[in-house]
């Protein structure tokens, strides 16, 4: 999410309903009786990098490709705004990258939108969707082409276990309500469902019953195939999607909302112990699409728990792990993690993995992924210029490991090739993909 949104996002949009967690078990249960979150060492310093691009540790380097504006294989321009994204395994040892771009109405024309024809547009007044990439083993762009297009600003999304890329659109806007950027022709804020075998835009069908609302990002629990999805407002909350059918979420599906047993209508931006477990359970959804934004509404009034802007999310050995960008009692992030229960109808358990002590050591955490070496990659969409990408590890130590030199915009995307040697990243904005590789054994 882009630094020019956050005005719109402010703590000022809480429900004024939400109670802050209860004060008496903060006192209970004391963050130094918890455990702070501390800095850990990663991979060593940074090494300032003399094409000012991205800052390193040592052994590390990395390759541009896919850069604004650029001739793509399809004959279209390289849209702007990469923003989430995700890696597959290709043929031949190749990797797969489908990649955001959250491009909306009214911007600049410098900003390039995503082009096809109009009857592979979802909305013909509306730029953002997705391009699809086929990277080589030796780290070098081989092909890409427009994946899917006519959406309203792609911001993240999530991989399928069945070989696809759920792209989500973070705007509601419709034809009676279109919002700050201008008109539509459709009603927005669903997910899109891109396979990696697509060859070029593929039909864009909103999956409706994943819900209507400011959708983030999606993880999907392999056991299960329970979708989770974060939703970026101030007073988001947290969902799952049981689908009726595995790999076929057109067939719709129960939608529902994370209520913490015992404190309905919490609001967890602060107060909140760090590593303890809270048992929660799921609360469903009446009206999955309305007509005005109300998702979020109807889950709070039956108790369900409000995040501080809920966006990168990821699966990893039975867990989830999701971010609230600025939520803490310092607004700088908190990084929370859900177990979910051995049966759908077991609610499972929620805790406060880590939360930023200061912008140096996290500064609003956006994308993340599980890296193969078993540490949280987060990238940083931070108030200033020093965005980076951040590890924690198991034992929630956090630590540095790259800076975005060229500016202040952040990093997005990051995720790993199939083998685990390759980071994948993007700078948002002017947009570019970036390939890095090193010496991933070495952390310390």
């Amino acid at each position: 999410m882009s630094l020019s949104r956050r005005h719109l996002l402010t703590l000022g949009a809480l429900s004024t309903g939400a109670a802050l967690f209860p004060q008496g078990l903060r006192k209970l249960y004391a963050r130094a009786e918890a455990g702070q979150t501390v800095q850990g060492t990663g991979f060593g310093p940074l090494i300032k990098d003399p094409q000012g691009i991205l800052d390193l540790p040592a052994g590390f380097q990395y390759r541009v490709f896919s850069k604004l504006g650029q001739r793509m294989s399809d004959g279209n321009p390289v849209p702007s705004l990469h923003d989430g994204m995700a890696a597959f395994p290709g043929p031949n040892g190749t990797t797969i990258l489908i990649r955001n771009h959250e491009v909306y109405p009214g911007l600049p024309s410098a900003y390039q939108a995503v082009l096809a024809p109009n009857p592979l547009k979802y909305d013909s007044l509306c730029p953002g969707g997705t391009t699809t990439l086929v990277v080589s083993p030796q780290r070098e762009l081989v092909k890409d082409f427009v994946s899917l297009a006519g959406t309203y600003r792609n911001c993240a999304g999530g991989t399928t276990p069945w070989g696809s890329w759920i792209s989500c659109e973070e705007n509601t806007a419709t034809p009676a309500t279109p919002g700050q950027h201008g008109p539509v022709n459709k009603p927005h804020g669903y997910n899109f469902e891109v396979p990696i075998s697509a060859t070029g835009p593929v039909q864009p069908i909103p999956l409706k019953a994943m819900g209507r609302f400011q959708h983030e990002a999606i993880a999907v629990d392999p056991k299960t195939n329970i979708i989770y999805q974060t939703e970026d407002r101030g007073d988001s909350l947290f969902y799952r999607f049981i689908p009726k059918q595995v790999g076929n979420l057109q067939a719709g599906g129960e939608l529902q909302a994370l209520r913490i047993k015992g404190y309905p209508k919490s609001n967890t931006r602060d107060g909140f112990p760090q590593q303890r477990f809270f048992e929660v359970d799921w609360v469903t959804i009446s009206d999955p699409d309305p007509q005005v934004d109300s998702v979020r509404h109807q889950g709070f009034d039956l108790g369900a728990a409000q995040f501080t802007r809920g966006e990168g999310i990821c699966y990893s050995n039975g867990e989830i792990f999701f971010t609230a960008t600025s939520g803490g009692d310092k607004r700088l992030g908190q990084i929370w993690r859900y177990r979910p229960g051995a049966t759908t109808d077991q609610g499972g358990s929620l805790e406060l993995f880590v939360e930023s002590p200061g912008k140096d050591v996290l500064d609003y955490p956006d994308n993340l992924i599980m890296a193969p070496f078993g540490d949280l990659i987060v990238c940083e969409d931070g108030q200033d210029s020093t965005n980076r990408l951040v590890g924690i590890t198991p034992q929630g130590k956090i630590y540095p490991f790259a800076h975005n030199a060229l500016n202040s915009q952040e990093l997005a995307g990051v995720c790993f090739s199939a083998d685990g040697q390759t980071m994948f990243v993007n700078i948002y904005h002017p947009s570019m993909t970036l390939a890095i590789w090193g010496p991933w054994s070495s952390r310390g």
